[in-house]
């Protein structure tokens, strides 16, 4: 009888088996059986039972290793160039996530375009649509777009044989989750079949020099579906993050072993595609509204200052718990915020709903937030606007602490430039250690909320 050609591993203890179950039978725990091929046992020594040594290896200096200097990719897309630290580097692995409708497709497919109109070599295999499907998609992206060859497969063994036989220097696979492995008995997505697929692809890329985009979907959570080891095996994660409903949509790096990490890209959509946002602090601080509940957080996304608009709503309720909603902001931060104000002299708001949300769809995950979204749930139920009475609104950052103090956060200087640049001084902003143009220090959260509504009798006087 032939033996299988895969196992069933336990991720809690490593336990095999031949079939799956949903319960390991080594340590009794649920669902952690995970399809892998099987591995061939190494040698072991005929004597005591110990695994034979292979040749050892020589270590060598690292300045002595050869750097071979390498051209980047420049897809003509700034911005995406930009969030991965100058361009595709060949050989690569990227991978790219996204929910449904994003727009991951449509960068990619502008991105390959260029890089075909450049004179690039170039692929798309795509597993979820059929080639027809993808000319139509690609027809409003222009003429560069319908010049890159495409190939509609899910098998493995295919993707590869075609990589090995073009040698593209740039290929977009569409998706992994949608590639099967011949020999392995789950169904395209699994942990396993992502696994291997990944592994495999990831070995004829390095081997041809091709700098490959693999995209990938996200569970409902808005994390990269399929295991943890693929982000750890790919060069660079990228997350196309926004709503659908909107049109801004902003490309987010979460590990770039070639680039800056947390670099951020701004795009909007519209009909012939994606479009650069060179200045997006132009637009959102442009959109301000100036009402009550609304103020401008400079923020840094990676290495780029962020001028956005932070909006809060707070209506009494009757409903027990009170609503907590936060749209672009960690929503267990706004808990926090919430208790600190109600212990360090701000409103107690236990018996209303907030509603927290960063204008735009644009998201934002840095504890330097924290001020911009006190005085707006402050200036929302105390009804007051931040605006001075020119109508520009009050800028601010700084990270709020459990006892009531503001803490310092990265890149100040850089913050407060980019609010110097569109005329929102003052700002305001915790204590540095020198003083800063346009800066009004707030040591206490207290402090900072008797400064911003008195900004405008201050400014009258």
């Amino acid at each position: 009888m032939a033996q299988a050609a895969t196992r069933f591993t336990c991720q809690a203890c490593g336990h095999e088996a031949l079939r799956w179950a949903g319960q390991c039978a080594g340590c009794r725990e649920w669902n952690t059986l995970v399809e892998a091929s099987k591995a061939v046992p190494a040698p072991v020594a005929a004597r005591g039972g110990r695994m034979a040594l292979g040749q050892a290896a020589k270590p060598v200096a690292l300045r002595d290793v050869s750097a071979p200097e390498f051209d980047r990719l420049l897809t003509g897309i700034d911005e995406l160039d930009r969030v991965l630290g100058g361009g595709l580097v060949p050989g690569s692995i990227v991978l790219l996530g996204g929910s449904p409708g994003i727009g991951k497709s449509t960068l990619t497919g502008m991105a390959l375009g260029n890089l075909f109109a450049a004179g690039r070599s170039t692929l798309y295999v795509s597993g979820e649509e059929s080639a027809a499907q993808v000319r139509m998609r690609a027809a409003r992206l222009g003429d560069t777009a319908l010049g890159v060859p495409v190939v509609t497969e899910t098998s493995l063994g295919t993707v590869l044989a075609t990589l090995e036989a073009e040698r593209p220097d740039a290929c977009v696979i569409d998706s992994i989750q949608t590639l099967h492995a011949e020999g392995m008995t789950g169904a395209p997505g699994s942990v396993g079949q992502v696994r291997e697929a990944a592994n495999a692809i990831l070995g004829v890329a390095k081997r041809i020099d091709c700098a490959v985009i693999l995209v990938g979907h996200v569970t409902k959570d808005g994390a990269v579906a399929g295991p943890r080891v693929l982000e750890h095996l790919v060069d660079c994660v990228l997350l196309f993050e926004g709503e659908r409903e909107r049109s801004y949509r902003t490309l987010r790096a979460l590990k770039n072993r070639f680039g800056a990490t947390s670099e951020v890209g701004v795009f909007e959509m519209r009909g012939g595609g994606l479009v650069e946002v060179a200045d997006p602090s132009a637009r959102f601080v442009g959109e301000a509204s100036g009402a009550p509940g609304s103020c401008v957080l400079c923020s840094m996304e990676g290495t780029r200052p962020l001028l956005v608009e932070v909006q809060a709503l707070v209506a009494p309720t009757e409903v027990v718990p009170p609503r907590r909603v936060a749209n672009g902001v960690d929503r267990n931060r706004l808990a926090m915020i919430l208790a600190v104000l109600a212990r360090h002299g701000g409103p107690g708001l236990a018996i209303a709903d907030v509603f927290v949300n960063v204008a735009g769809g644009v998201r934002v995950d840095e504890p330097g937030a924290d001020l911009a979204v006190a005085l707006a749930i402050v200036s929302a139920h105390r009804g007051e606007a931040l605006a001075d009475p020119d109508g520009r609104p009050l800028a601010c950052f700084g990270e709020v602490g459990l006892t009531g103090e503001l803490r310092s956060v990265g890149h100040p200087d850089r913050r407060l430039g980019e609010a110097l640049k569109f005329g929102l001084a003052p700002i305001l902003g915790p204590p540095e250690r020198e003083r800063m143009k346009g800066l009004a220090p707030q040591a206490t959260i207290r402090a900072a909320l008797g400064s911003a509504f008195s900004r405008q009798r201050l400014q009258a006087a």
